[in-house]
């Protein structure tokens, strides 16, 4: 009976191991940029804060003007890892604009919203 309780307890403890993602930042502006100079890139960094292996199911974009390329392998404890995104303001009209990358992990925070902003002119 110990045995059985001492086996159940150490299998709820590994159960509590968890991913935690946490970002440098969550919103990047690009500021003024001209429309002949209309693709702009950044990247954002994250770290892994949890105990357990982060990985990162999805980074969606809400227009597909703005695209998310990320780590695909698994972000161990205590590792670092990126989300580079490209703007395109090709053919969109000047002026100013905020996009969303919606970023979906295995992490005790399972949805991060990060943002992309700038005023693109003539």
């Amino acid at each position: 009976m110990m045995t059985l309780l001492l086996l159940c307890s150490f299998g709820y403890a590994a159960a509590q191991k968890q991913a935690e993602i946490k970002f440098d930042k969550k919103t990047h502006d690009f500021g003024k940029f001209s429309e002949s100079d209309a693709v702009q890139k950044c990247t954002f960094t994250f770290t892994n804060v949890g105990d357990a292996p982060l990985v990162i199911n999805q980074a969606v974009a809400s227009c597909g003007c703005t695209v998310p390329q990320y780590t695909k392998s698994p972000i161990a404890p205590g590792q670092k890892g990126t989300i580079e995104v490209t703007y395109n303001g090709a053919g969109k009209i000047p002026g100013h604009f905020k996009k969303s990358i919606t970023v979906r992990t295995n992490g005790l925070t399972e949805m991060t919203r990060l943002y992309v902003e700038g005023d693109m002119t003539e």
